[in-house]
């Protein structure tokens, strides 16, 4: 049986890198089924962003492979990293302006489902065969 891989790359997550990193680590080297029910239950806001790339990925790996088992559909490797850096100012006394920054993350999954095993004519042939025997 052959394993497939498929991923998801979800861009400027409004959370920080740090906070993310915290809820995938979470569900780090999982089954797919597993991770999206700790995710649902998990009362962080970065669970919703983790979970949806989590799921996309799996539907990826679904849509280009339709011979996948989904029982066997792990995540392989899940990474956290910065994204793009939005600079604001918020207001300070006397007229002034402080800067600040809008930080957000970019989330990578990629999960690697097995085939199904396919019946061969051989298989095929003999539980024919056995229906046979038992009209």
């Amino acid at each position: 049986m052959a394993t497939k891989t498929a991923h998801a790359y979800i861009k400027g997550v409004d959370s920080q890198p740090r906070k993310v990193s915290i809820v995938a680590s979470l569900v780090r080297d999982r089954y797919v089924a597993d991770a999206v029910v700790i995710l649902e239950n998990t009362p962080r806001r970065a669970a919703k962003a983790v979970r949806k790339a989590i799921e996309s990925a799996n539907a990826n790996l679904l849509s280009n492979n339709s011979n996948i088992d989904t029982k066997t559909i792990a995540i392989s490797r899940i990474s956290v990293t910065a994204g793009n850096r939005m600079r604001r100012y918020v207001p300070a006394s006397r007229g002034r302006a402080l800067p600040f920054e809008k930080i957000s993350s970019n989330i990578f999954v990629e999960v690697v489902g097995e085939e199904k095993a396919k019946k061969t004519a051989d298989k095929a042939a003999k539980v024919e065969k056995a229906e046979k025997e038992k009209k």
